[in-house]
């Protein structure tokens, strides 16, 4: 194989093989995910694909898809997930059988639980017994794959036919990238991708199989809240998950500057609102901190942008009082829910529902909110970050330090440790942090920043990851994938040398 210096991302090409007519049922799976406009498959080889992977390599010269190698199933999905945060748009994570399944299960756990789209493919054994071979072929056949995981992805299929196996990748993408977004799984049979075909069959067209444009909320509602939101004493916007996109967020300063509404943002999701404006109330942090509180049960009108665990969040601030404040939903995220998984968190208590997601509300809200002559708040004084022990280097000295090293470089802050507290970093773009990994897998952080550093190598941004040793120790190899694919990132690790409770 040679590698092209100047290419995006380290590219090996293959060789040519000798000229051959055959089509295999893997050459038609692969023709369909270059259709669907997929840049990048992460994969560690595995038997069970080998069709697929071999189509990948000579039928379509490892280019668009491109492969990335990785060390580990985990890091596969991981790095999808961490280029999808900055994008958007989903990649493909190839995993060996029931055992790369199990691998891979952690980081798919994540995605499902931060509502971010990746589609992960699989295989199995021979279906058909009589086809298999002794022993290694019997061990990695299930006759239920995606029952592994089907309690936290969105869809998964086992497609039977060439046919079937194109429109479940098309179903597959549609799913994923509809609100609620989330992980979905398809499984081919290693029979039915070495199986040769008459001919190459007719790709469908996948602009025909996209998702539906975003739902909007009724007009009742929409003018609804806006009218309790226009006329509030003390409305407050809890800005959850939303998008990385760059009128979406002017979208959401219009809508607090209309108001004069206080802001709250979250440090477990990407960044949603600066938090260098007047507006914004109190430093983000994982949890409220008491100046968060005190806003919050001072409000008498909130709107919650899909905010990550509104039950517990009034909690927090109301205790087990009953919540004092009209309380305006913006979310989907129900159809997501549920019995398996107690990620929806607590009930929260809702007096009006718009049922769609941030965006399209925050442009309905902004048609019909009136200017608030009733000016915020004051905003409250908030601590300085601690001040640091000489001789003792922490989280803040840390802050400090790559603040005064990167000056007025860009930077993409793609993962914070939860000892990383609000104050000690402005974020002013949607681009300037990319939030947590949904489900706490620790382990996640190396493979994640590797995936949001891809999809942002050849921008001005440099890509900044501050992560906890434990979660460096656990995902460490993610590192060989980001060294041979020549992806550049600044890791920061934060050892406090202990694990603590």
């Amino acid at each position: 194989m040679t590698v092209p210096l100047d290419a995006a991302v380290r590219r090996d090409i293959p060789k040519p093989s000798e000229s051959d007519e055959t089509v295999w049922g893997s050459d038609a799976i692969a023709d369909m995910l270059r259709a669907m406009d997929i840049p990048y498959v992460l994969l560690n080889p595995g038997a069970s694909f080998r069709g697929l992977h071999d189509s990948l390599v000579n039928h379509l010269g490892n280019e668009k898809p491109q492969m990335v190698v990785v060390l580990h199933e985990e890091h596969a999905v991981a790095i999808a997930h961490g280029y999808t945060k900055v994008t958007g748009k989903p990649l493909v994570a190839i995993l060996h059988s029931n055992v790369g399944l199990m691998h891979g299960s952690m980081a798919i756990f994540d995605a499902w639980v931060d509502r971010v789209p990746v589609i992960v493919l699989g295989a199995t054994g021979p279906v058909d017994a009589s086809k298999r071979r002794p022993w290694i072929d019997w061990i990695h056949t299930a006759q239920d794959q995606a029952a592994l995981v089907r309690n936290f992805i969105k869809w998964d299929a086992q497609p039977a036919s060439i046919p079937s196996a194109q429109e479940a990748l098309l179903r597959a993408r549609q799913i994923a990238t509809t609100a609620p977004q989330g992980p979905v799984y398809v499984c081919f049979d290693a029979a039915l991708q070495e199986s040769k075909l008459a001919a190459s069959p007719a790709l469908p067209d996948p602009a025909r199989y996209l998702a539906p444009p975003p739902a909007r909320a009724s007009d009742e509602v929409v003018i609804q809240a806006a009218d309790w939101l226009s006329k509030a004493k003390r409305p407050v916007i809890l800005m959850g998950r939303v998008s990385r996109d760059e009128k979406g967020w002017a979208e959401r300063i219009q809508l607090a500057e209309t108001l004069n509404a206080e802001v709250l943002t979250d440090l477990r999701v990407g960044a949603a609102f600066p938090t260098d404006h007047p507006l914004h109330a109190a430093p983000s942090g994982a949890f409220l901190t008491p100046a968060a509180q005190a806003v919050l049960r001072e409000a008498d009108v909130v709107l919650s942008l899909d905010w990550l665990d509104l039950s517990g969040t009034l909690k927090q601030a109301w205790g087990e009082a009953a919540v004092g404040s009209k309380v305006i939903q913006v979310s989907v995220d129900h159809y997501s829910h549920n019995g398996w998984s107690m990620d929806h968190q607590g009930l929260p208590p809702v007096d009006l529902f718009l049922l769609c997601e941030p965006e399209p509300a925050v442009t309905l809200l902004n048609q019909h909110v009136k200017q608030r002559t009733t000016p915020a708040p004051a905003k409250r004084v908030v601590a300085a970050a601690p001040a640091a022990v000489a001789g003792s280097m922490t989280v803040s000295t840390l802050a400090a330090t790559l603040r005064r090293a990167v000056g007025e470089q860009k930077l993409c802050l793609m993962r914070l440790p939860l000892s990383w507290s609000g104050e000690m970093w402005d974020f002013r773009h949607p681009l300037d942090f990319l939030g947590y990994d949904g489900g706490g897998g620790i382990g996640s952080g190396p493979g994640m920043s590797i995936g949001s550093a891809l999809a942002l190598k050849g921008t001005d941004r440099l890509p900044v990851a501050v992560i906890g040793d434990g979660d460096y120790m656990m995902g460490v190899n993610a590192l060989w994938t980001a060294a041979n694919a020549r992806i550049p990132m600044l890791v920061v690790v934060c050892n406090n040398r202990s694990f603590f409770n």
